[in-house]
């Protein structure tokens, strides 16, 4: 056993441990003087106000409160006018600046500024600079950021739309911008990712396309494109961006997406033979695959924006085989969209039943489309009223658990798809449980709920009932981990601004803001009522503070009659 005291360490159970040093002793002390903290304040105060009267007489208290109201008697109603205006525009400027800062930073300025400089001055605060504290607060601050990071962690939306055939056509006709700056850079960062590798110098067309992922201004990396394919009529890459940003239909999107699959073929099959020659064949062969993938992907997407939805689901099944190991671009989910639209509610089960499994991340589209499936088992002859009056089966109370479940994974989807929130295109990219994820969720699937008789109606009698389980504060979930409290922050990055963002949960006003709102108006209803009734204003005033200060004239009066007028002056003479 060694046990360390004082930096020292001491071998044996039976040596006897020194007695720490004074300054190292446990809290006793500490403990005795922060329990004894209010009771030293209140005696404080108890005797300076018996200090204060006991020098009532040296200090002529009487006669300059006396003069202090002959003063106040003597000034205008004109005064109290101005007094009363002046407190109402300060009260008004202050409550302006409150709700700015608490819009801006989530926080109260005027509690800030009394939790972080008034209370130790008021209260003290217990020493925090101890070697072990301050480790502990560190890794508690690292832990939380860490947590921060992974929580907030943004993906690609499997779904996202096409740049040139949606996006843009929604720009041209609305003159609104779908998509933010920041939500494009990190598309041109996916783009240089999945498309570029360490080879792309060796061969002028690829060389090409690495600077056109790189360029901002899309006429340019449409130009680029042309540059390429001029260099290399075989370069698939060259047809995705042409197919991405150049094509102004869906067909015209197709069209170009088959020419970068024959191509991406060929490339694909040469670079497979030479994968294991070297790290930069090895590099190449992989950056091929992504090319393919992403090919047969957005092909799949065209044939199901086409209205070939068979042959959509035929090309995800076949690409999810082949590429196993790529489940993290989240093909399923655009398997699962299509299959809603075909209705074929077995196979959307099937699919379910593999990727909802507890190793592997949720999405809204699993947790809701789960909900969706017990809820059409049940949504056809679901009656509130019914309900109340016999109670829950037991496939309702299952269908109300699935919906309680995605509810809680994403509060803010019921509102899109309730239609009490308007919807605009979803953005490149999500953030998952955030309103990024809500928006790009209810655009692709607000119609397979509608489809589904009274399935909307039971997400509406029993969607808010999942906040009664969640404990508030969101320090714990229920059935995930806690919300987490960076999703505003980044929605706000990927929404554009025209859209309101949804905020869970929703932020209560500070007092302060309650306070000088009260404030304000009370002062302008006195000035008002000031300026147009002066004397009756002025009796009212005298009466009130009369009738305030009549309690304090009778202790007054009491302390009187127990001590006499000359007590101090008898005690400066002994």
């Amino acid at each position: 056993m060694v046990e360390s005291v004082g930096g020292s360490s001491v071998e044996g159970d039976g040596a006897p441990l020194p007695s720490p040093p004074p300054n190292q002793c446990p809290g006793q002390w500490e403990r005795l003087r922060l329990a004894s903290g209010p009771w030293a304040r209140s005696l404080g105060a108890v005797a300076a106000l018996g200090l204060l009267y006991f020098l009532r007489g040296p200090l002529r208290l009487r006669d300059n409160l006396a003069a202090v109201t002959v003063f106040l008697s003597t000034l205008t109603p004109k005064f109290y006018v101005a007094l009363t205006g002046t407190s109402s525009l300060i009260s008004g400027l202050i409550f302006i600046f409150e709700w700015w800062y608490f819009r801006k930073y989530g926080t109260s300025f005027i509690e800030q500024v009394s939790v972080s400089h008034l209370r130790p001055l008021i209260g003290g605060t217990e020493n925090t600079n101890s070697p072990q504290t301050t480790f502990s607060a560190t890794n508690g601050e690292n832990e939380m950021n860490r947590q921060s990071l992974s929580e907030c962690k943004v993906w690609r939306n499997p779904l996202n739309l096409f740049r040139g055939a949606e996006y843009s056509r929604y720009t041209w006709v609305t003159g609104k911008e779908p998509l933010t700056y920041y939500d494009m850079n990190l598309s041109a960062q996916d783009h240089q990712t999945f498309f570029t590798c360490e080879t792309d110098s060796v061969r002028p067309s690829d060389a090409v396309m690495q600077k056109a992922w790189r360029e901002r201004n899309p006429q340019a990396r449409i130009k680029a494109a042309y540059q390429a394919l001029e260099l290399n009529n075989e370069c698939a890459m060259a047809y995705v961006l042409l197919a991405e940003e150049e094509a102004i239909t869906i067909i015209d999107a197709e069209k170009y997406f088959k020419q970068a699959l024959r191509a991406g073929e060929t490339i694909y099959r040469k670079s497979q033979h030479c994968s294991f020659q070297s790290p930069q064949h090895e590099a190449q062969f992989r950056r091929d695959t992504n090319v393919l993938v992403y090919v047969k992907r957005r092909l799949a997407m065209c044939a199901r924006k086409l209205g070939r939805i068979k042959e959509a689901v035929k090309m995800m099944r076949d690409l999810m085989k082949e590429f196993p190991l790529l489940s993290v671009l989240n093909i399923h989910e655009n398997l699962l969209e299509a299959l809603l639209e075909l209705q074929a509610y077995a196979d959307v089960q099937a699919v379910l039943a593999k990727y909802d499994d507890i190793s592997l991340p949720k999405s809204a589209a699993i947790c809701y489309t789960a909900a969706l499936l017990k809820a059409r088992a049940v949504s056809d002859r679901f009656s509130p009223e019914t309900a109340s009056r016999r109670g829950l089966s037991t496939a309702e109370i299952s269908a109300v658990e699935a919906i309680h479940r995605a509810v809680e994974f994403n509060p803010h989807v019921p509102k899109y798809l309730l239609e009490m929130k308007s919807l605009i295109l979803p953005p490149e990219h999500i953030l998952k449980r955030g309103d990024s994820e809500a928006v790009a969720y209810a655009f692709f699937h607000l119609q397979h709920w509608k489809r589904i008789e009274g399935a909307l109606n039971l997400l509406h009698c029993t969607w808010e009932g999942t906040f009664r389980m969640i404990p508030y504060p969101l320090e714990k979930g229920h059935l995930f981990y806690p919300y987490p409290s960076c999703t505003e922050t980044a929605d706000r990055e990927l929404l554009p601004t025209f859209h309101d963002v949804s905020v869970y949960p929703q932020k209560e006003l500070p007092f302060f803001i309650h306070f000088t709102a009260g404030l304000c108006s009370f002062t302008a209803m006195l000035a008002l009522l000031t300026h147009q009734f002066p004397e009756l204003m002025v009796i009212f005033t005298k009466a009130f503070f009369g009738t305030l200060l009549s309690p304090l004239s009778f202790m007054m009066e009491k302390i009187e009659r127990l001590m006499p007028a000359g007590l101090w002056h008898q005690l400066s003479q002994i």
